[in-house]
């Protein structure tokens, strides 16, 4: 029974891992357009960077208004915006798969021992 839990502890970790550095991998892929983007919007004059906040101003208006009149348009775009984010869903998953990894294995012998201790199975 041991030699199972450890077994799939072993496989968890193994899925856990490489959930995590393809989320990694994705991620640091796609950080090269930002990093474009971000050295572009640094490069702009100070007289250039100004529109930048009446413009975030009107697009938060605007998803207001989505939000007011078309919800299922606002849940639409909203979905899509999540899904720009998956590379770090993959992240947190492999996170989470690898928890136990991360706490170590006192965590796992406390929850033995307290478990013979009390006469469970």
């Amino acid at each position: 029974m041991a030699s199972q839990q450890a077994s799939s502890q072993s496989l968890k970790s193994i899925a856990g891992a490489s959930v995590l550095a393809l989320g990694l991998a994705v991620l640091f892929a796609n950080l090269d357009g930002v990093a474009a983007s971000v050295s572009h919007f640094a490069g702009m004059s100070a007289h250039e960077g100004l529109g930048v906040l009446p413009a975030l101003g009107l697009a938060g208006l605007h998803a207001l208004q989505a939000y007011a009149f078309d919800q299922d348009g606002f849940i639409s775009g909203f979905l899509q915006i999540l899904v720009s984010f998956w590379p770090l869903i993959l992240i947190l998953v492999g996170a989470v798969l690898l928890r136990d990894v991360f706490r170590g294995p006192s965590a796992s012998h406390r929850a033995d021992t307290s478990s013979s201790a009390t006469g469970e199975r």
